[in-house]
């Protein structure tokens, strides 16, 4: 259990975002009692014009039009980022945001957010109707925090071009993961004992591998993976015709991790098959601990779902620091399941994203050998070689128009299909290996 929680008072992110009621520098932060504890929540507020009094922001480049929010007491929370209105709408600027820890006072040091936030929806994706959808940074674990400073930045001008403004309606997100829903704390008066429908939907697209409700799909000898029939059911047909399947990794099931099924969407979206597996890191950040990964799912699900507007969480698979596996997007780890991770190329593939920012720090081993090992079972499945290369047709991206075929190896980086620094080049690097560990796993 989280040591602070966030308030009753003016709490839950509906289809709108709520504009909760944000606390004066000084006074003190208000804490939910522990009857009221709920699954998550989500604080949105609106950034404003900054101007040189504030002493951060005077000596940054390009103040003339920047916004943001002066330090501010909120109710708790652990991940930030930063939304708005049009999500075809790029971000050119920085920015950057200082929290204060949560029973220590302690001022962070100023952290940037990665504002070209490139694992979304296709663009003529379902996901995409509705207006729902905003543009948003990439999600940053800050810990439990009680207050917080912004500062978005434009571009500095330049002799040759005016730079582009800042795009409409920049929010803050603050997200609180609270508890899982199926503890205790996290459950409401008006939830039924045992499962939801909405957990039990989640829970039976994997009841193949696992009994309903359970928490984690266990491990499973690479002979026992390929002899399964019902392993990869609606995808390609059985997989005990495939030889080269790799030993199925232990898997945190939704349930496990604490997702609350009641924030996404009802159904459930496939594709024809898993032909590629994009690799990702979340640039969250590497401040977190492996007993505190689900509690950073919870928030970057609620992040995705509530601030930025998807249907669910957007990677189909996720894991930690420790190398832990951890089921993403609902809808069966063994199926092709559509995620929203690669613009351009989210049919017939999958998206593994690493928590953590791997850019400039280097990649823990056990994530890099899980990553290994959970290609090899699920391209196995679906007939793929991790050394292998195939084609996936665009539908747009910022590296290859509306329908170009795209050669891209089975196991490819973010950075393959779109033009950004995902998954940073200390993981990028790692890939290789990762491939020539994956087939062997398969038996190849």
């Amino acid at each position: 259990m989280r040591a602070l929680l966030a308030s009753s008072i003016g709490v839950g992110c509906t289809a709108a975002l709520a504009i909760p009621l944000a606390l004066p520098v000084g006074a003190a932060a208000v804490h939910r009692p522990a009857a009221a504890q709920l699954p998550g929540t989500t604080q949105s507020l609106p950034l404003g014009p900054l101007d040189g009094s504030d002493r951060a922001l005077s000596a940054a480049p390009g103040t003339r039009a920047a916004q943001g929010l002066p330090k501010r007491n909120v109710r708790p929370f652990s991940l930030v980022g930063v939304v708005w209105d049009d999500a075809k709408a790029e971000f050119h600027g920085q920015v950057r945001v200082r929290t204060r820890a949560a029973g220590t006072g302690r001022w962070s040091r100023w952290q940037d957010l990665q504002t070209h936030n490139d694992d979304v929806p296709d663009l003529d994706s379902p996901e995409r109707h509705g207006g729902r959808m905003r543009g948003s940074t990439a999600p940053l674990w800050v810990g439990d925090s009680d207050a917080v400073q912004v500062q978005a930045l434009p571009e500095p001008a330049s002799d040759r071009a005016v730079p582009p403004a800042l795009p409409g309606g920049l929010r803050i997100e603050l997200v609180d993961p609270g508890d899982a829903p199926d503890s205790p704390a996290g459950r409401t008066a008006a939830d039924p004992p045992g499962q939801t429908p909405e957990e039990a939907a989640a829970s039976a697209v994997n009841a193949e591998l696992a009994p309903m409700g359970a928490k984690e799909i266990s491990a499973l000898a690479k002979d026992d993976s390929a002899a399964d029939p019902d392993a990869a059911d609606g995808a390609n047909g059985p997989a005990a015709g495939r030889p080269f399947i790799g030993p199925r990794p232990r898997i945190i099931t939704r349930a496990g991790w604490g997702a609350d099924e009641k924030l996404r969407e009802r159904d459930f979206l496939y594709t024809k098959s898993v032909k590629v597996a994009f690799v990702h890191h979340t640039a969250s950040g590497n401040n977190y601990t492996c007993a505190q990964a689900p509690s950073v799912l919870r928030s970057i699900y609620r992040y995705h779902v509530k601030s930025s507007g998807w249907r669910d969480f957007g990677y189909n698979f996720a894991i930690d620091k420790c190398g832990t596996v951890y089921e993403g997007r609902a809808g069966g780890v063994a199926k092709a399941v559509m995620g929203a991770h690669t613009l351009g190329f989210n049919s017939n593939s999958m998206g593994i994203a690493v928590l953590g920012s791997f850019t400039n720090d280097k990649p823990p081993a056990a994530a890099v050998k899980s990553v290994a090992a959970l290609t090899a079972w699920k391209l196995g499945l679906f007939g793929g070689n991790p050394r292998g290369q195939t084609h996936l047709v665009s539908a747009g991206s910022n590296k290859f128009k509306k329908g170009t075929k795209v050669k891209l190896n089975v196991i490819s980086g973010h950075r393959d299909g779109f033009a950004t620094d995902c998954p940073g080049r200390h993981l990028y690097s790692k890939l290789g290996t990762t491939r020539t560990t994956s087939a062997r796993l398969q038996g190849r």
